[in-house]
């Protein structure tokens, strides 16, 4: 058992290493100092990756005995991150492969690309004098990157839905897979299960607005996000969808779980009653 989860952590410690490491190995040009950022920082993360998925109780990963929730997230995190990748060293070395994704892409993002749209404000977070070429490697990378996260959830809605989630992968153990929730904060597990859940919902869904506007406001005071460079366009699109994305998926699964929570205390407090009502029968 230990050797399994011991496998099973490395694993994934590999498959994020190899995450942080894709825009680096495929796109060309990439400098030194770069690519010693990129090794310090996938360092970093597999440790955290292993001595997470090693240990019987996570102290930070949430759903960890409950997938395919991570590994949907992780899924949806590295298909954006490949793909702006490819899109991006199409515009150096050009392939069947990075022209497949850049067509793609142009197509997604030309269609939410409509006012007052994520795609439009993200768009209009540019300076007025980017150059045309970089507006347009914005708009694709957006639309792309917002349309997987859009398909994750759909999956996962999915999961909830037609596969019951968490209930179909056997017992859930609530306080293992929300290792960050303190059951003895006070007040009822379950409101606040479903107060958190639609904070999150809030969130995720104000978060593709809100991040474009306040870039825009900060730009009046230090000096704007270079998405010029390929590897902050990666990164910054990746989050700007990925971070929305992910806290939907979390307010999904809370409300899941305080649903849960409310009927098995209503089945226990049914078979109380049935019980008290056999006692006071044969009593009588």
């Amino acid at each position: 058992m230990m050797l399994s989860r011991l496998s099973g952590a490395i694993l994934r410690a590999v498959l994020v290493v190899l995450l942080i490491a894709l825009p680096s190995v495929l796109l060309p040009g990439t400098t030194s100092n770069t690519a010693q950022t990129v090794a310090l920082v996938a360092l970093i993360a597999a440790i955290f990756t292993i001595v997470e998925y090693q240990s019987h109780y996570p102290s930070l990963v949430e759903f960890r005995d409950a997938p395919p929730f991570n590994r949907l997230r992780f899924g949806a995190l590295f298909v954006t991150v490949f793909c702006l990748s490819l899109i991006l060293r199409g515009e150096v070395e050009p392939t069947t492969l990075t022209k497949l994704s850049q067509t793609t892409g142009t197509i997604i993002g030309d269609a939410i690309d409509f006012p007052y749209s994520p795609v439009r404000l993200i768009v209009l977070m540019l300076p007025p004098n980017a150059d045309a070429a970089l507006v347009e490697s914005v708009r694709v990378a957006a639309g792309l990157s917002y349309l997987i996260s859009i398909l994750s959830l759909a999956i996962f809605f999915f999961y909830i839905r037609i596969r019951s989630w968490p209930a179909h992968s056997g017992s859930f153990n609530v306080w293992v897979n929300l290792p960050t929730f303190d059951p003895t904060a006070g007040g009822d597990v379950v409101s606040r299960l479903n107060r958190d859940a639609q904070l999150n919902l809030i969130l995720g869904f104000l978060l593709p607005f809100i991040i474009p506007a306040v870039v825009q406001l900060a730009s009046d005071f230090i000096d704007p996000i270079n998405l010029a460079n390929p590897h902050t366009l990666i990164w910054t699109i990746t989050a700007w969808a990925f971070l929305p994305a992910s806290l939907l998926m979390r307010g999904i699964a809370l409300g899941r779980v305080a649903e849960m929570i409310s009927r098995q205390r209503e089945r226990a407090h049914a078979k109380s009653a049935n019980q008290a009502g056999q006692e006071s029968l044969a009593v009588s």
